[in-house]
């Protein structure tokens, strides 16, 4: 080959080596902005899923003013209870039965029935005892009791009185509206001498409330049948006003 023929070869293997360079800079170049644009929308979707994985529990949180309000809104609840209470000396629960009802203009009646007829009347007067069936009347209990403390906590929990709770207990609440369980952890010395800690389940009313004393004792208490109702009947009005 003459030397005329060698430089057109060469040129023409120079012209090609620099097109080859130039496309696989560009594959490279597009490769390298399609990486980088992917990265960004990958960064794009995980910052978007920590935003939600953040935000979602504080826009659903369930929290005790919300139970509290929740907690209030029946004017008139009823329903019955079963009553067990665990004591230490007894291979089997004490039981008790009965109906109970809720007013949030009044207080609340507790009317058992099984094993002896007894009613008691919680309100912001005091505790009252009646015996059913016998025609007595009322009768005030002694305010500083052990019985009427734990039905003015019973008053205060199913009316939703965290308020009232918090001034004595530390509230933790888990769940939501119509699942959630509170534990009450009692904050005074006098308290902590006869409570443990105290559960209380519930979904739009309350369903369970579990006493556990701090000698070992405890107390369940079953909500059953629990419905809530526009008003008073005669004779529940009858009872708040004798």
């Amino acid at each position: 080959m003459n030397p005329a023929n060698h430089a057109a070869v060469d040129a023409v293997g120079a012209r090609l080596a620099r097109e080859s360079l130039a496309a696989v800079c560009q594959v490279d170049h597009v490769i390298v902005l399609r990486g980088q644009a992917s990265l960004q929308q990958t960064i794009r979707r995980v910052l978007g899923m920590l935003a939600l994985i953040c935000l979602s529990p504080l826009a659903n949180a369930f929290d005790l003013q919300q139970l509290s309000d929740q907690l209030a809104k029946p004017v008139v609840v009823r329903g019955s209870f079963i009553q067990e209470k665990h004591l230490r000396a007894l291979p089997q629960p004490l039981v008790s039965k009965g109906k109970f009802v809720l007013a949030k203009e009044f207080g609340l009646l507790w009317l058992l029935d099984t094993p002896l007829k007894q009613d008691y009347r919680i309100s912001p007067a005091g505790i009252a005892r009646r015996e059913a069936g016998i025609g007595t009347g009322w009768q005030m209990l002694p305010t500083k009791s052990a019985g009427a403390e734990q039905n003015r906590l019973f008053l205060a929990v199913l009316q939703g009185d965290s308020s009232g709770l918090q001034r004595d207990f530390e509230l933790q609440l888990k769940g939501d509206a119509s699942a959630w369980q509170l534990t009450l952890v009692p904050r005074s010395l006098l308290l902590q001498q006869v409570f443990k800690q105290i559960n209380i389940d519930g979904g739009a009313l309350v369903q369970r409330i579990e006493l556990l004393e701090t000698q070992g004792d405890s107390t369940l208490l079953k909500m059953l049948d629990s419905q809530s109702v526009p008003a008073l009947s005669d004779a529940e009005r009858h009872d708040f006003a004798d």
